[in-house]
Parts: structure tokens; C-alpha cells; sequence
């Protein structure tokens, strides 16, 4: 067997890194840097690899924009045939602006307003997943209004052991913020069967990211199961199963990939057995290996005993390292032969701006272009203007060619929804 789509989208030619076809280095000098730099390739292997997992079953992919809304990328993934989860308003018109149509949406997220609930239910979305009591009966309200019916699925939180790399990424447990508690689903189920303007039609469940075992999965979906034969003898057409997303991905040397087909032994039985049509939404798992973020060596520095690089990226293009604690390799575009250790920080005014602390890894001069691996998920879009620094660029390749997908925003932008005149009110 060859090598993986995802050894090779990112990898050397007589020791120059090449982005699929394209040095590393032609796209920071026709870019700038920092920039995000997103492989189409490993996009759709990654796509094509799950779907071919699941194909046993009925199921549909609804990728989580989430992890990345760059447009380029959903075109990619609904090109592929998948659908979208959005979990706001925005994220909402940026799926219908590229392409999407209502039916290939699914809306979640703990707390929607009540114009996301609106402008859900006049897009036509597939399933609005609600996440409690006083959701369905605003969602009813808004629903009775429109003269609609409103397609609900209940997130439940299944309360199962989860574990992972940070607290910040297990959702599934007892006490997180996250889901209809599942005792207390049931009932809810009955309320809902008397209201007019919703009709309970999905289970919906998220355990978590980055998960260690296949485990949560089993666990949690026997509850949905177990919940969902109660809820149709209640009346209840469950439909839909929400799985959610969760697949890891390889940041470190020791992480593992997902093995796919084990995923979808645990999955597959216990969904044709609700005779029910089976959603995934994974967000990390496209996205992530799929992208880079590229920087340039500023300055080297030595200060207390430690030697730093300093980089025109750090923590507002990503913030992981900071937030998670999270670990990205990172490595010279040409490496000179030389190691060194170093902390790799950014230009910010924060003692928390680091993409990385102690690690060993190629020396590198001012000048010098810097490849942060793993990058594509969680990153531009956690990405911020602190500091007054203007948003990075994005850039799409696609085997021997590649396009700038988002401009590098520009320091009229940082003003431009400033008011120099504002209209003030009297009360």
C-alpha cells in the first residue's frame, strides 16, 4: 500500500516542504505570511474514507463548520455531498452562501436566540437539535408564527465517561452545559408530542473531541437507543440519529488515527436496528490534518536561560497552544540540519503568546519560514484582531495550483465598522 494522502499533501522534495504540488515557500512569497494554507486533497480523501466506513449504513455526513468556515472548504466537502452543522446564525448564512440548501442543514448549539431559531426555520433547515425545555417552547412560539412545523431532534447529554486531551473539548458528561439530561428526556418527549408546530423526529448526541476511545460512542448511542424505542412507543417517529462528531486526529508523534472501520462496527448495527437514517458531523477530522499555517521568523532571542523564536504568528492566528495547551509540530520550510530548543512565541503582548515551549525542533534564523502542521481546524476561526493585528490569510491548493480563498484583511478593516460620527440618542 502507498503512502497516505495525508503523509503526502505535506511533505519534502530534496528537503524543500511542498504543500501537495506547490513549495511551501512560493506560497509565503506570493502571500505573505501568516497564512493558512488548506489542502484540497487530503479534504476529500478524508471524506471519502469515512463515507466508504459508513456505507453499510443509511447515513448522511453534515461537516461542522465550526472547525473551519472558510468557503472554500465547504465548497470542497458539498461538492463531496455533504451536508453542514451550524451552530449560529453566521455560521448559518455562510452554509446557504456556498451553496447549501436548507435540507443539507443541521442547526444545534446550547443557545440559540430566538432570530437564529427564525431565520432556521425560514431557511427549511433538515433538523433544529434542541437542547432544552425552554428552547422547545420558545422554538413552538416562533414556530406557530411562521405556520410552520418545526423538524426537532433532542441533543441529549448522555451522561457517559469521556475521555481526552482538555476538560474544554468533553461534552457528554454529567453537569456539562450541553444537552437535555437524559432522565429527563422522556418527559419532555411527551410535551413535546402536544405541541402543534414541532415534531420530535432526531436524538441527537455529542460526547466530546479529540476522544482516546471508540468507547463513549457505544455507550452513548445505547442510551440514545434505549431512549429512542421509548420515545417511539410514546409516539415519537425518531428518524434521525446525531452522533456528532469527536474523531481525533494526529497533532503529536503518539497520537493515532481513527480506525474508520472499527468506528463504524461499534455504529452501523445499533443505528439499523432504530431504523433510523444515521448523521455524523465531523468537523475536526476534515479540517484539521487538511491545513498549515505558515509564518516567518522575526527575531531570535535569548532571555533568562531560554532561547526564543520569535514568529509574525502566534496566538490571535492560533490559539490553541495557548487555550488547550495543545501541541502542533512545527518545523523549518528548509531546514538548515541543525536542532535547537526553543520556545516559539508570537508578536503579541502576552505572557501566553507561545505556538510552543521547550521543544526541540530545527533551528531557525530571522527569515527563516516557519510550518505550523495541524492548523486547519480551530484556527482561523478562533483567530482575533487583538493587538490590533489584521486576520491572516487563507489559501486553498489543489494539486499543482493554488488561490488566496480569503484575503489577508488590511488595517482599514480593523475601523471599518467604526462609527466616527455616531448617531446618538436622547432617552
Amino acid at each position: 500500500m502507498g503512502q497516505s494522502v495525508l503523509t503526502t499533501a505535506f511533505a519534502r522534495r530534496d528537503g524543500v516542504l511542498y504543500c501537495e504540488d506547490v513549495p511551501a515557500e512560493t506560497i509565503a512569497r506570493q502571500a505573505g505570511t501568516p497564512t493558512f494554507v488548506y489542502s484540497a486533497a487530503v479534504l476529500r480523501d478524508r471524506y471519502r474514507r469515512l463515507a466508504a466506513a459508513l456505507a453499510g449504513v443509511k447515513h448522511r455526513v453534515h461537516y461542522s463548520l465550526k472547525a473551519n468556515a472558510n468557503r472554500a472548504i465547504l465548497s470542497v466537502l458539498r461538492e463531496l455531498g455533504s451536508g453542514a452543522d451550524v451552530v449560529s446564525g453566521g455560521e448559518l448564512h455562510r452554509a446557504l452562501r456556498a451553496g447549501f440548501h436548507g435540507h443539507d442543514i443541521i442547526f444545534g448549539g446550547v443557545g440559540k436566540t430566538g432570530q437564529e431559531l427564525r431565520e432556521a426555520l425560514k431557511a427549511g433547515v433538515k433538523l433544529i437539535n434542541v437542547e432544552s425545555e425552554a428552547e422547545l417552547y420558545l422554538l413552538e412560539a416562533i414556530a406557530r408564527e411562521l405556520g410552520v412545523v418545526a423538524p426537532v431532534g433532542f441533543r441529549i447529554n448522555p451522561d457517559v465517561t469521556v475521555e481526552n486531551p482538555h476538560a474544554y473539548i468533553a461534552t457528554g458528561s454529567r453537569g456539562h452545559k450541553f444537552g437535555i439530561p437524559h432522565d429527563e428526556a422522556l418527559d419532555l418527549a411527551k410535551k413535546a408530542r402536544a405541541l402543534e408546530h414541532v415534531e420530535l423526529i432526531g436524538l441527537d448526541m455529542h460526547v466530546g473531541s479529540q476522544l482516546a476511545t471508540l468507547e463513549p460512542y457505544r455507550a452513548g448511542l445505547e442510551r440514545l437507543r434505549e431512549l429512542a424505542e421509548r420515545m417511539v412507543g410514546a409516539g415519537a417517529p425518531i428518524r434521525y440519529v446525531d452522533i456528532g462528531g469527536g474523531l481525533p486526529v494526529r497533532y503529536d508523534e503518539g497520537d493515532v488515527e481513527p480506525d474508520l472501520d472499527a468506528f463504524a462496527r461499534i455504529i452501523s448495527p445499533v443505528v439499523k436496528r432504530m431504523n433510523a437514517e444515521l448523521i455524523v458531523e465531523p468537523g475536526r477530522f476534515f479540517a484539521a490534518a487538511s491545513g498549515v499555517l505558515l509564518a516567518r521568523v522575526l527575531y531570535r532571542k535569548r532571555s533568562g536561560g531560554k532561547d526564543y523564536v520569535i514568529a509574525d504568528a502566534g496566538m490571535t492566528e492560533l490559539l490553541r497552544p495557548s487555550h488547550y495547551d495543545a501541541y502542533h509540530l512545527i518545523e523549518s520550510a528548509k531546514p538548515s540540519g541543525e536542532r535547537a530548543v526553543v520556545d516559539v512565541v508570537g508578536p503579541v503582548c502576552e505572557s501566553g503568546d507561545f505556538l510552543a515551549q521547550d521543544r526541540e525542533m530545527d533551528d531557525m534564523e530571522p527569515g527563516d519560514l516557519l510550518v505550523i502542521h495541524t492548523a486547519g481546524a480551530y484556527g482561523y476561526v478562533m483567530s482575533s484582531n487583538y493587538n490590533a493585528r489584521p486576520k491572516a490569510a487563507e489559501v486553498m491548493v489543489d494539486g499543482a495550483r493554488f488561490a488566496v480563498v480569503t484575503a489577508r484583511e488590511s488595517y482599514d478593516d480593523l475601523t471599518r465598522l467604526e462609527q466616527a460620527h455616531p448617531d446618538w440618542r436622547d432617552v
